[in-house]
């Protein structure tokens, strides 16, 4: 029993560190457009995201009424199997978590604005794998998640191409000077919507990995508090969610500079409209996806959406060339930190 606890306080300790990790190094999703429009400073704009990371914690709760992106991630690794086979399922966790936690570390000392989503996702598969084969993981669920790679930046450029078309539309009779001033206020509001997206899909992935664990300590038949045991999703306790959204958007208020030099500019060149359009269509994107309960990127929701903005006024206005590393770099996210994760899991072995 006292070994699974210390591995339980890990855990939580390792979700607690990859949320905060996530929100500096996701923080220029939310943000990147707004500061390089010059709507908000840096510090302000880390701040105002940071408030709506947390509020959408009150929103899950109260307005949609559930937790669905958790309940996907918590079904990642197929702990009956291992349990079958018995393989401990905390260690598995904990390498998971550690090779997330690193490659979210190195991507964001490069400035590549990486998937900490998929990072996290690779890692858990990886350390199961290695545990006890590809039986260890849902398949299907994976699946999903890898062809959301594609999909979610995808369905992001289209709705920030439309987003973008739409609004010109409508605004093509407004003075210039005045249009710019409208959409400056109107980004705050789409900078909000976003970072309540971010704050949704991505806290819920660790929320997902907190209440696993739990389940898993709990079907073992070993005692827990009232106030931590759970057999199930329906069980989660207030504190797993407040938890991780507090430590997100703590990680939020931290910032993310270098990847902000990335998504703010160097894909296409952003102004108050633009950046409206692409915060509006990617906050569109997340709220699609989180109805389906699919744990996507923001960091590609946001990309695709900045995309399609660029693409309405003409093809090349968008800079290729740093989207093809972008696209690269995500490819990559998966196996790597899933090869990472084998190897620390390795590395672990070792001391049990």
């Amino acid at each position: 029993m006292p070994d699974m606890l210390v591995w339980l306080v890990l855990i939580i300790l390792l979700c607690v560190a990859f949320d905060f990790v996530n929100g500096f190094h996701d923080a220029a999703n939310s943000i990147a457009t707004v500061v390089s429009t010059r709507v908000l400073t840096p510090r302000q704009a880390v701040i105002w995201s940071a408030f709506f990371n947390f509020l959408a914690f009150f929103i899950a709760k109260y307005l949609i009424g559930e937790f669905g992106v958790a309940d996907t991630v918590s079904k990642t690794v197929n702990v009956e199997v291992l349990q079958a086979a018995g393989v401990d399922f905390l260690p598995v966790v904990f390498s998971g978590l550690f090779a997330a936690i690193a490659w979210n570390l190195f991507t964001w000392k490069m400035g590549i604005p990486s998937s900490s989503s998929h990072t996290l996702i690779g890692g858990l598969a990886g350390a199961a794998v290695s545990a006890y084969g590809f039986a260890a993981v849902h398949t299907q669920i994976i699946l999903t998640i890898v062809a959301f790679i594609f999909v979610a930046p995808l369905i992001g450029f289209v709705a920030g191409n439309l987003v973008m078309a739409l609004t010109l539309n409508l605004a093509r009779k407004a003075k210039p000077h005045k249009a710019d001033k409208w959409f400056r206020i109107a980004q705050l509001i789409s900078s909000a919507m976003l970072s309540i997206g971010h704050g949704l899909n991505d806290s819920q992935k660790e929320m997902g990995i907190i209440a696993a664990t739990i389940m898993s300590i709990t079907a073992a038949g070993l005692p827990l508090p009232h106030w931590v045991a759970m057999d199930s999703m329906n069980d989660l306790h207030d504190w797993i969610p407040m938890l991780c959204f507090t430590a997100i958007a703590a990680g939020t208020m931290t910032g993310g500079w270098k990847i902000m030099k990335t998504m703010g500019n160097k894909i296409t060149k952003i102004t108050p409209v633009e950046g409206f359009c692409a915060q509006t269509a990617g906050a569109v994107t997340l709220t699609i996806t989180q109805f389906f309960k699919v744990p996507v990127s923001t960091t590609h929701v946001i990309s695709g959406s900045i995309m399609g903005v660029g693409a309405v006024k003409r093809l090349s206005a968008v800079r290729w060339g740093v989207t093809l590393d972008l696209v690269t770099a995500w490819l990559l996210t998966i196996p790597v930190s899933a090869l990472i994760a084998m190897g620390v899991y390795r590395v672990v072995l070792l001391f049990l």
